[in-house]
């Protein structure tokens, strides 16, 4: 009795899998892996850079002399309304570039893993799944 995950009627092509192969299949696993970090990352990113637009937006509202809690680290600390307004634009930027960088990555993955999947699909077709 053999066990298939194919349809049907469809056999399994016996097609020899050579060192250059599965080190091929291994860097794609890397890959995506990386890619799947990255996008939490960039997600995570973007989620923050939305909060501190926000947060700006609030704290725009406020008398410049008045003082307003604001979190470095893990710490509150009173500081003039007009500060806290430099400290968010200068953390919105960072975040911003940070999303670029982050996106210029996951292009550069993405490429890398395109590669891949033509060649590894050319030699091996249905029988090898890289969806994600």
């Amino acid at each position: 009795m053999s066990l298939q995950m194919l349809p049907e009627g469809q056999e399994t092509p016996d097609v020899q899998v050579s060192w250059e192969d599965q080190t091929r299949i291994n860097t794609f696993s890397k890959l995506n892996t990386r890619l799947t970090n990255l996008e939490e990352e960039y997600q995570k990113t973007k989620d923050e850079m939305e909060y501190l637009e926000d947060v700006s937006t609030e704290i725009e509202l406020i008398d410049e002399d008045e003082l307003v809690q604001y979190k470095v680290g893990d710490t509150f600390y009173w500081i003039k309304q007009s500060e806290v307004v430099e400290r968010l634009e200068k953390d919105t930027e960072n975040a911003s570039a940070s999303l670029s960088e982050l996106d210029e990555k996951v292009g550069t993955i993405k490429d890398e893993m395109n590669d891949l999947k033509a060649s590894l699909y050319a030699k091996f077709g249905n029988a090898i799944n890289l969806e994600r």
